[in-house]
């Protein structure tokens, strides 16, 4: 079941957005990550799980440049790159949406969306009508129901932080979006109003790596799921191929499930 052939969506035929390759990383002598492959395509979300200390954030940091690996290769549209750091994650369009957002909570969506990348007219000064502008575009490409744009982001619902978040991902033109539990501490409408962001991204082509402790949320919203334990990786399935409890025997007992009949699998 861990084989990428089996693990690829059944119409994949283009390269994988991201393939990380047997990748590796120890701290202290302890292996955190052991030879762990995974692949995302476009329009695809991946969830990944485990306990904590699984190693599956461990992983996802090695692709958004926050830990240099000690062995393995990504590739990034089936080419080789090498990322030593998070500026070297966007430039190849990672983005990264931490649990805590990284937002100034002072400001509004606008300040927030171009932060550290402020536009300024050609006197010098900032130009908000652009940037207001801008925010109104991708919100309402994204979240049309956003309103709140002069309100510091400190007033802002979970969900509606969460819009704003990815709203700045996709604006600085991410393709590969690693979301680490975006549904942590919301309520279930909020909840539902971040699945319905995913599910917009995943129309827009984004592939998405999805770390998250809710197996409810990584059955509604993911395509496959790779499950680690112990810094290794059980293996990755399709979710139209098990159950949660398989999914549980996975992340519990490190135990893949049986392989489906071979005709399921076409």
């Amino acid at each position: 079941m861990t084989d990428t052939a089996h693990a690829q969506p059944a119409a994949a035929t283009q390269p994988a957005l991201v393939e990380m390759r047997d990748m590796s990383i120890a701290f202290g002598g302890i292996k955190a990550v052991d030879e762990v492959s995974v692949n995302l395509f476009p329009g695809e979300v991946v969830g990944v799980l485990g306990h904590n200390g699984a190693g599956k954030s461990t992983l996802i940091k090695m692709l958004s440049g926050a830990y240099r690996p000690n062995g393995g290769k990504i590739l990034i549209n089936g080419k080789s790159v090498e990322i030593h750091n998070p500026r070297d994650a966007k430039k190849y369009g990672i983005e990264t949406i931490y649990q805590t957002l990284a937002l100034a909570d002072n400001i509004d969506a606008a300040a927030n969306l171009f932060l550290g990348r402020e536009k300024k007219t050609l006197f010098g000064t900032l130009d908000d009508a652009f940037m207001e502008h801008e925010t109104r575009k991708v919100m309402g490409r994204l979240n049309p129901n956003f309103k709140k744009f002069k309100d510091p982001v400190k007033a802002l619902s979970g969900g509606q932080r969460q819009s704003v978040a990815i709203a700045r991902a996709i604006y600085f033109n991410a393709k590969i979006l690693i979301m680490d539990e975006p549904t942590a501490a919301l309520g279930p409408q909020e909840t539902k109003q971040v699945a319905d962001l995913i599910l917009q991204l995943k129309k827009e082509g984004i592939g998405i790596f999805l770390i998250s402790h809710d197996l409810h949320d990584v059955f509604d919203l993911s395509d496959r799921v790779s499950v680690m334990k112990n810094g290794k990786l059980v293996g990755t399935v399709r979710t139209t191929d098990v159950t949660k409890d398989d999914v549980l025997g996975m992340i519990i007992l490190g135990k893949e499930p049986d392989a489906p009949d071979a005709s399921m699998m076409n």
